[in-house]
């Protein structure tokens, strides 16, 4: 097999779902610590429903500094957490519950000069399911008959 590895062109895709707003699920959370020493969730994000369901939608982070927790509430409000008052959270309590995500796509240059290309979550770009749910996939209200308009 003869390969001409001269004509690549040093980018990485990492974008597995088009720009766009998907129901996602939360499947994984690193704790780790910003350059500042600030304390950083980072969330893996997984598309729940629709034609890519199941495909990597991206990683987000929230960061607990006085400057990130605003969108540290946004964030916590469109999975159903608490966001008034002194509340404990842990990371295992974000495990599994579900969000509407806009996606976009973003590109960074690496100092050797490769591309990476990865989706990325806007500042404000979570919404709930519905406001005030519970929005872990086991608590979704299922509509009964008694529900149905007709």
């Amino acid at each position: 097999m003869k390969i001409e590895f001269n004509n690549t062109d040093g980018v990485q895709d990492y974008v597995s779902v088009p720009a766009g707003t998907y129901l996602c699920r939360i499947v994984d959370v690193r704790e780790g610590t910003t350059a500042s020493g600030d304390v950083r969730w980072s969330v893996q994000l997984l598309v729940a429903e629709g034609e890519f369901t199941g495909r990597h939608a991206a990683w987000d982070s929230v960061v607990f500094s006085a400057r990130g927790l605003n969108r540290v509430r946004h964030v916590f409000s469109a999975l159903g957490l608490p966001t008034d008052g002194k509340v404990e959270v842990e990371p295992k309590d974000l495990l599994d519950r579900q969000l509407f995500a806009t996606l976009r796509p973003a590109e960074y240059v690496s100092p050797d000069g490769t591309v990476t290309r990865r989706n990325e979550v806007p500042y404000t770009g979570y919404r709930a399911l519905d406001p005030g749910a519970d929005c872990r996939p086991d608590n979704r209200h299922t509509p009964e008959e008694s529900d149905l308009p007709f």
